[in-house]
């Protein structure tokens, strides 16, 4: 696939996400189906499509994320820009799933909307957090994104409010992640580190 074509594809996937999305956006949580933001860099938008697709019975997707038109997002004032990406982006998921790409790191609005999903504003909501790794990246060495690192479990530290997990290989498994992710919003929020300045540009990723 050349490059012109994957840039296509990848438009192709994000206009499905946000019809999937749609579909969804009055739809209320059910016992076993949490709804779910999914955060992720437009360059995995195929593969996050195929994770969307393949999934769909087990959470409801929220999957429409920050754009540069939004005039909230120039705002020079930052608590008005989270307040705005609580209630307009993430809405009323309850958990948000990072879906990790080889670049996913370096995207401003992956931090916000991780920083979002991680704080308690004027709407008083707290999302879940977890990461998950796309089929691309397995096995391979990379750059979480900060926010998301930070609130992971390290090594002999303790425990974090967030997990990162492979590709989950059956419909069970990615259930019993997001159940984690919902459930820590009371028994791990105590462990939230939020106190990193949002990021202002995107990084350079190769």
């Amino acid at each position: 696939m050349t490059s012109f074509e994957r840039i296509y594809a990848n438009q192709q996937a994000e206009r499905e996400l946000r019809r999937i999305s749609n579909c969804y956006a009055n739809l209320k949580d059910a016992p076993t189906r949490h709804k779910c933001f999914i955060s992720y860099h437009g360059a995995d938008a195929t593969e996050v499509l195929a994770f969307v697709q393949r999934f769909e019975k087990v959470f409801i997707p929220r999957v429409i994320g920050i754009t540069e038109d939004d005039p909230a997002i120039n705002s020079e004032n930052t608590e008005y820009i989270m307040d705005t990406i609580r209630e307009k982006y993430l809405s009323d998921s309850t958990v948000t799933i990072v879906m990790m790409g080889s670049c996913t790191w370096s995207r401003k609005f992956i931090d916000w909307e991780i920083y979002s999903s991680l704080r308690r504003g004027k709407v008083d909501r707290l999302n879940g957090l977890l990461g998950i790794e796309l089929p691309s990246i397995a096995e391979a060495e990379v750059k979480l994104p900060d926010r998301l690192s930070e609130n992971l479990r390290n090594k002999g530290d303790g425990d974090g409010y967030a997990r990162y997990w492979s590709y989950p290989r059956s419909e069970q498994a990615l259930r019993n992640c997001i159940q984690d992710a919902f459930d820590a919003r009371k028994i791990r929020d105590i462990l939230i580190n939020n106190s990193r300045s949002r990021k202002f540009r995107n990084s350079l990723c190769d």
